[in-house]
């Protein structure tokens, strides 16, 4: 019999159960005892259970998980105050990733317990008289945390001490992992298929699963899967385990079955689809529109969040992981009589471009300059990077109407403070030594009263912040805000327009159908191409270059290009990692990266490179897993991924 470590065996020990909201019809949570197992043989049982599902994913996303997810790849590095949470995914010689630092623990410590709760609503709802859309929405989920699961880890446990995909309710201290394809052909297809027959195609409450939903992850996961069947470049799995599918399918296959259902979704797109421009994809104001079709749902409300609003050390099930991604802005200083730069111009401010810094990731520079290579037409940089940082200091009761800042001129509140510049300028940014009079070591280009940083000045201590996952309140009123309270908006699972990206990366694989990989790709480039705001400048911007995006994509399009236009769309959202780990390019797109140093005034671009080795590609198992089982050295040793 399989079993799983004791800690996460319980499936109705869940972390917060919720109860069903009536007036908003929304999911909303109420904290409860422990239930015993019994509990799910009652109808209320299986509706906290069901709640529960969704409560789960709050406490992984949004957090030290992220780090896991974004750094070391092609897109983040780690910053200036960066700890080994960070350090040791960098893959670059500052840290050891190990069973014991790498934060992947995070999603396996989370997953089992809903996982059981799945089996036990699944087991037990037809008895109770759930119908089969309720009870698909447990299946969604088992199969959501399970192909995460194999995705970091390789082959995962399936008995978790009762028998396959069964609840259990006896803690157990030994574990068996099966392979990748029992946990994709048992688990992960089995159950969104069925989710897809029986989900509705609007979610029964705003924001549960959808067809939709179960149609994304389903298409992800064949193609995930047939990646994994191809092997391209030999990376090894485990447990060992031939590269066939039980079956009887190849990758060729999977591909096309990707391909399909993500065709499926697009023209069945029920409530989901593609908003005109980017920007409102990730604006504050428009959270949870058409184009989410699933979120891990957080609101501005302390009681909902368990969370303070005002204040933060970063803990579950807080989301704050922007944090992580936004440098010390608060340090900018410019003066009120042009000879003591002492005023703090930019104040810590809750609104989206600001938030609370911690310093920890920074983008390299070629994800700046290469990835957004073109900043001019294409509205995705505008949309996901906080470049311009603006004068609040009003907000703070600075009576000052005007300060001096870069090259003696004046400033008024509003009026950009410190931009990081979108491309080279042709003269030379004049940077001064150390901090300079800017305290941040920005410098100066004739004319222009903000400070300035060009791209090849993007360092481990000042960079660019995630516009896109910003802080958004609506309780600020004239002032500041609460800067340093958990992120109140929801963190983003899964996106509508992911369906074409699928459908395109399936079609560069062999996959055939009535839309190629470039029309596929040009859709989003299209909508790329509009704007209607200017993010980085605060003003209206109509234009729409939807033609000459179109124009400027590749005749033929290969997997290194959609993994560029999947970085565009999703830039720093979480999914980095696992699409360099799927597509097998992790060593050849993240083997180096450019950076200046962490000192204030470091503009000098260093070139790091990674060791990524074939075993990096899976995570190893956490430390806790394997200490608290009680097995044999032997069998400890063979639970865990080879080389680590």
């Amino acid at each position: 019999m399989k079993k799983i470590n004791y800690k996460n065996i319980m499936g109705m020990f869940v972390i917060a159960i919720m109860t069903f909201g009536c007036s908003n019809d929304i999911l909303e949570e109420t904290p409860r005892s422990i239930y015993e197992p019994g509990f799910f043989k009652t109808e209320q049982g299986i509706q906290y259970g069901l709640t529960s599902l969704y409560a789960h994913t709050r406490y992984f996303l949004g957090q030290y998980y992220y780090a896991a997810t974004q750094n070391g790849t092609d897109e983040y590095t780690y910053a200036q105050s960066a700890d080994n949470n960070f350090k040791d995914t960098d893959m670059s010689g500052v840290g050891s990733l190990n069973p014991s630092s790498s934060r992947s623990d995070v999603l396996w410590n989370a997953v089992f317990t809903n996982i059981n709760t799945a089996s036990g609503i699944i087991e037990n709802a037809t008895e109770v008289g759930i119908s089969d859309a309720l009870i698909s929405e447990a299946r969604f989920f088992r199969a959501y945390d399970y192909f995460l699961l194999v995705q970091t880890f390789g082959g995962v446990p399936l008995d978790l001490g009762a028998g396959e995909l069964m609840f259990n309710t006896s803690p157990s201290r030994v574990s068996v992992r099966n392979t990748v394809p029992e946990v994709y052909t048992k688990a992960i297809f089995p159950d969104l298929k069925i989710a897809i027959s029986n989900l509705p195609e609007i979610g029964r409450l705003t924001g549960t699963a959808t067809k939709t939903a179960a149609r994304l992850f389903l298409a992800k996961a064949y193609l995930t899967y047939a990646w994994w069947l191809e092997n391209p470049s030999n990376i090894p799995t485990y447990p060992e385990a031939p590269r066939t599918d039980p079956d009887g399918h190849n990758a060729t296959w999977y591909y096309q079955e990707a391909y399909n259902i993500a065709l499926d979704g697009i023209n069945n797109p029920g409530p989901f689809g593609l908003l005109d421009h980017f920007y409102d994809v990730h604006l504050g104001s428009n959270d949870r529109n058409k184009e989410i079709v699933l979120y891990s749902d957080h609101i501005e409300d302390e009681y909902y969040n368990n969370a303070s609003l005002s204040w933060s050390n970063g803990t579950p099930p807080e989301n704050y992981a922007v944090w992580y991604v936004t440098s010390n802005y608060g340090n900018i200083r410019s003066s009120a009589n042009g000879t003591d730069f002492n005023i703090s111009s930019v104040q810590r401010d809750a609104v989206q471009w600001g938030g609370r810094p911690w310093t920890r990731m920074a983008p390299t520079i070629e994800a700046y300059t290469n990835t957004f290579s073109d900043k001019s037409i294409d509205s995705r940089f505008d949309g996901t990077f906080a470049s311009v940082y603006y004068g609040n200091w009003g907000k703070a009761g600075i009576a000052n109407e005007t300060l001096i800042n870069a090259n003696g001129l004046p400033i008024k509140n509003g009026d950009p403070v410190l931009t990081f510049l979108e491309e080279e300028p042709s003269m030379p940014v004049k940077y001064p030594e150390g901090g300079g009079l800017s305290n941040v070591g920005a410098g100066t280009l004739p004319g222009r009263a903000d400070w300035v940083i060009a791209p090849s000045g993007i360092s481990r201590i000042y960079y660019p912040g995630l516009w896109k996952l910003g802080t958004y309140r609506t309780d600020s009123g004239t002032g500041l805000g609460q800067p340093n309270g958990a992120i109140t908006r929801p963190w983003n699972i899964a996106k509508f327009s992911e369906l074409y990206l699928i459908a395109a990366e399936a079609a560069v694989r062999g996959a055939n159908g009535n839309m190629s990989a470039r029309q596929l790709v040009n859709v989003l480039r299209a909508r790329a191409g509009k704007w209607r705001w200017r993010n980085n400048g605060n003003y209206a911007k109509i234009e729409d270059n939807s033609a000459a995006m179109v124009a400027a994509t590749p005749s033929v399009i290969d997997i290194n290009y959609i993994l560029t236009e999947r970085s565009r769309e999703y830039f720093g959202e979480g999914y980095r990692w696992y699409d360099l780990v799927r597509t097998q390019k992790w060593a050849e797109l993240a083997g180096s990266y450019t950076i200046s140093g962490t000192a204030t005034g470091d503009h000098t671009p260093v070139v790091y490179t990674r060791t990524i080795q074939p075993f990096h590609y899976l995570r190893p198992i956490p430390q806790s897993q394997i200490d608290g089982m009680i097995m044999t050295q032997e069998e400890k040793d063979a639970y865990q991924n080879p080389g680590y």
